[in-house]
């Protein structure tokens, strides 16, 4: 895992920089795990679009990946480390002693031919799947479930990883990525080590058009519009627009995002700021 620069011989390339993808093993997926995936354009099923600046873009298919890592007690070896396209980090082809193949989310260590298991007594060893209840405090963890049976939901783009801090009773005090601390059953499970592919946010895209092959379309600063189009619009030369705040009028500073009591207060022991 590096990073790639290049000689600045066009604009484009001044200040790209991308991976160099030497982690990466195999340049082509496994057909029996893809689905075909269709991009939405920002619109719901009404037809109506609810996120902007979406649009475009090449064509991608889903790569089906194991969260669940429900294969209990069944070893598996690595036989690849591969690129997705739909996510930050990279994905491992885990080939069962069953025949079965899966993919899963590579942690940092991770290599082929690399033996893995998901098990309640697995061995804490990076790529192994365990619950809570197994894992010692301080060891970095991904994937974490939330609740049992569910999948991992926690921690799974590139450099992200949790900590348990301690545990009470059928309880673990779990750091998430964003600094929150929260109360999660010590029978989820979560798979060891730090998700891979850290060097991620160092990535410098370098030109508009690679945006637009990553389907992200052009954004107009709120301050450069009309006043029929953005509270923040209009005046004389370069006004500063007033209060921040979006085109619907939410103002953007000074507001507590969350006004309803919500059912999962009651796990986070403390919020992230």
């Amino acid at each position: 895992m590096g990073i790639k620069k290049y000689k600045p011989t066009t604009d484009g390339s001044r200040w790209k920089a991308l991976s160099d993808f030497e982690e990466i093993t195999k340049d082509r997926p496994e057909k029996a795990l893809l689905a075909p995936l269709r991009g939405s354009g920002g619109r719901n099923n009404r037809g109506r679009m609810t996120a902007r600046r979406r649009g475009g873009g090449h064509k991608r298919m889903l790569r089906i990946i194991d969260f669940r890592r429900d294969k209990i007690d069944v070893p598996a070896k690595v036989a690849s480390i591969e690129y997705d396209p739909n996510r930050s980090s990279r994905i491992a082809l885990l080939q069962y002693a069953d025949g079965e193949k899966r993919y899963v989310i590579a942690p940092i260590g991770l290599k082929v031919n690399d033996e893995v298991v998901s098990s309640r007594n697995a061995e804490v060893k990076v790529g192994n799947a365990t619950t809570l209840e197994n894992i010692p405090a301080g060891i970095p963890i991904h994937n974490v479930e939330l609740r049992r049976g569910t999948g991992g939901i926690v921690a799974r783009s590139a450099g992200n990883s949790c900590v348990i801090m301690a545990k009470e009773g059928r309880s673990a005090h779990v750091k998430l990525p964003s600094g929150e601390i929260r109360l999660v059953s010590v029978d989820c499970f979560a798979t060891i080590g730090q998700v891979g592919n850290i060097e991620h946010e160092t990535i410098s895209i370098g030109k508009a058009g690679r945006s637009r092959w990553m389907g992200i379309r052009p954004a107009s600063r709120a301050v450069a519009k009309n006043p029929h189009d953005h509270p923040m619009g209009g005046g004389e030369g370069k006004a500063s627009g007033g209060l921040p705040r979006s085109r619907h009028g939410q103002y953007a500073k000074g507001l507590k995002p969350r006004h309803a009591k919500r059912y999962s207060d009651k796990y986070i022991i403390k919020r992230r700021k």
